[in-house]
């Protein structure tokens, strides 16, 4: 009989290395828009935040900031901030406090 030299399965397969990505940075251009969104939300505004530099980490807390001071929820989407509710007012103060140039966006 042939011995079969063709491996199949082995757990001796050394050490496996994985990679850490680099946090995402997301990066403006100088200016912070606030716009007031619907679309594909079944009628239900949100207030959107764009242009915010810094890590994903950075902005979740900044979100936890708008939410604590508007008293509503939202969600941080591929760099985006989403505030639950009408609340550009609000949100350009903070802002603002903070030493950011900011501009209402839409209509």
């Amino acid at each position: 009989m042939a011995k079969d030299t063709r491996l199949v399965y082995s757990t001796d397969g050394g050490r496996v290395k994985e990679e850490k990505a680099a946090p995402a940075r997301h990066k403006g251009d100088g200016i912070v828009r606030i716009q007031r969104e619907t679309k594909g939300r079944k009628g239900k505004g949100v207030t959107c935040v764009r242009g915010l530099e810094g890590t994903d980490a950075e902005l979740k807390l900044m979100l936890a900031e708008l939410k604590k001071r508007c008293g509503c929820g939202g969600a941080l989407k591929d760099g985006v901030i989403e505030i639950q509710g009408d609340k550009r007012a609000e949100i350009q103060a903070l802002l603002e406090a903070k030493g950011m140039k900011v501009k209402l966006a839409g209509g």
